[in-house]
């Protein structure tokens, strides 16, 4: 009996490392994969003009890493890059560089970017949702608010918007 209990123990703590390894092991293939690419493309950028999707992709690797005036400068370029086409992608990279602005705490920059992403994509959630964000920094309320439930209308589901616009609500009807 007492066997039984000690076989169950091990084979229940195998599996639990068996997961955790698994998990860990994911984790280092994905970043050596990432790390790669940065490698690979801060080379190839150093030595020549890049694409806007190299331009692009850097960006984001340097915005998931927090280095986020690294990361404007691409976008940036990006924005300048020959190769850039349709509105659609124009809108997602002046979106990361008001991501970007507003990681910095710029947020008259980021509000800029934001609003050439969605004069390109009016209905672009993401972006409404990031210059709600920017609006709320700048203790600029019912801006924030008016982002917000301009998301909840392309998206009504959205939780971010769900949530940040019944906060601007209640912050525009609580006495300050």
């Amino acid at each position: 009996m007492n066997n039984i209990f000690v076989i169950t123990y091990i084979s229940v703590l195998l599996v639990l490392l068996s997961i955790a390894a698994w998990f860990v092991f994911r984790q280092v293939l994905k970043t050596r994969r990432v790390e790669s690419r940065l490698s690979q493309l801060q080379k190839k950028l150093k030595e020549q003009p890049g694409t806007a999707i190299e331009y692009y992709e850097l960006g984001s690797i340097y915005l998931d890493k927090k280095l986020f005036s690294q990361a404007a400068e691409l976008f940036k370029k990006a924005l300048k890059a020959k190769d850039l086409e349709g509105e659609e992608n124009q809108a997602l990279i002046y979106n990361a560089l008001g991501f970007a602005y507003s990681a910095l705490e710029q947020y008259d920059l980021a509000i800029r970017q934001y609003k050439e992403a969605l004069k390109l994509q009016p209905e672009y959630v993401t972006a409404l949702n990031n210059i709600g964000y920017a609006y709320e920094r700048k203790n600029l309320t019912s801006q924030a608010l008016a982002s917000y439930e301009e998301a909840l209308k392309y998206e009504p589901k959205n939780a971010t918007a769900k949530s940040r616009s019944e906060s601007m609500r209640r912050r525009m009807v609580e006495p300050a």
